[in-house]
């Protein structure tokens, strides 16, 4: 039987936030596969005349509609203009069987009003690295709150990280948890097929401080100073531009290319015209960009935190502390053929088996139908 899932999110791509939970939008694509998917996403323009304004799209077969209303200083205003765009929009979808809520924030309070006012079940999937301890400082009690009044009203908790569902469990959350990770296309992130003249190190990210990208561009000017015989391409949706200072600064354009936001097509491409990725983030939940990376063929190294350790392993890839020091020294393996990875193939076969659209869509299956027989739906 295939049910129909409503999936709403926190963070969905739109018109303003063109790549914000793009992982929320694979995963829904994912589901598709088995049952009939909708998509419903409301967010704030204050650039826009008209209170709501309705974007319908059929996205890769997804009937998605995007709601924006207009945002104003007042954020009492916003939340009440949020909750109205949620109930225009899903007046104009199919009544769904079970609701896929994605990230307790406040903007999810939508699905508990669907519960309580039409009785339908959700499951909330948590992505947010607010919630690991070492963010945890930075959220206030109000958003606690919030999101513990969430949770308990959802049937399940789905954090995409074992990492994630300990530190979730730490701040009370009673709920029943599974761990469901994040996907990759795997037909889309292919095996590489041939090999680079000159080895290519690759980075892509949002560049935020917590990538850390000054670091990669500082480790990498140090080894081409010892052995100049590679590329880093380094880019992505963010500040390109201030990369590109820094990189003139240290007189390195001749090596270090930088390249601005790319669609998955092309994220695709250059994760197979690479030979290894890096990933120097002070903290992580669960990155689809590592999974893209492997299924693709090539090997990361990575720092040791968050849900990484549960993706890179010996066969895989090589995880260091957030250092400039001991990402040195890996890069330097690395090159020197030190180290000793499965084959590109191996890599890819690994990302099938764990992490691809149709092993996401059957471990989600089970928890729709397990919840939806125990609710006799």
């Amino acid at each position: 039987m295939r049910y129909k899932i409503l999936f709403i999110s926190s963070w969905f791509p739109n018109k303003l936030e063109p790549t914000n939970g793009n992982f929320v939008q694979r995963h829904a694509e994912a589901v598709s596969r088995i049952h009939d998917v909708q998509i419903l996403h409301t967010i704030g323009d204050s650039q826009q005349k008209e209170k709501f304004v309705f974007d319908e799209k059929m996205i890769n077969g997804i009937k998605t509609l995007v709601v924006y209303y207009r945002n104003t200083q007042n954020p009492l205003l916003n939340f009440t203009r949020r909750m109205q765009a949620y109930k225009k929009g899903f007046a104009k979808l199919e009544k769904p069987d079970l609701v896929h809520a994605n990230v307790l924030h406040n903007s999810m309070l939508f699905a508990v009003y669907l519960k309580k006012k039409i009785k339908i079940p959700f499951v909330v999937t948590e992505h947010w690295s607010a919630f690991l301890e070492i963010n945890r400082h930075k959220l206030s009690q109000s958003q606690l709150f919030v999101a513990k009044n969430i949770a308990k009203n959802a049937s399940l908790i789905i954090p995409v990280s074992h990492f994630l569902m300990k530190d979730l469990k730490a701040i009370g959350l009673q709920n029943k948890m599974r761990v469901v990770e994040n996907v990759v296309d795997t037909d889309l992130f292919q095996v590489k097929e041939h090999k680079n003249d000159r080895f290519v190190f690759l980075h892509i990210s949002n560049l935020v401080k917590l990538k850390n990208p000054e670091g990669i561009i500082n480790t990498a000017c140090r080894l081409y100073a010892e052995i100049p015989d590679f590329e880093l391409q380094i880019g992505g949706d963010g500040d390109v531009e201030s990369i590109n200072k820094l990189i003139r600064e240290k007189l390195a354009s001749h090596f270090i290319k930088t390249f601005p936001l790319l669609t998955l097509n092309e994220v695709s491409e250059k994760m197979r015209s690479s030979d290894c990725f890096i990933l120097f983030s002070e903290y992580e939940n669960f990155p689809c960009v590592l999974l893209e990376s492997l299924s693709a063929g090539t090997a990361a190294i990575a720092t040791n935190v968050g849900g990484i350790p549960e993706i890179i392993n010996d066969s895989n890839g090589m995880l260091i502390s957030p250092s400039e020091e001991e990402l040195f020294e890996a890069m330097k393996k690395v090159l020197k053929k030190e180290l000793n990875f499965a084959s590109p193939q191996k890599l890819h076969d690994e990302v099938v088996n764990r992490f691809s659209m149709e092993e996401i869509a059957r471990k989600f299956d089970l928890i729709y139908r397990e919840i939806l027989d125990s609710t006799g739906s």
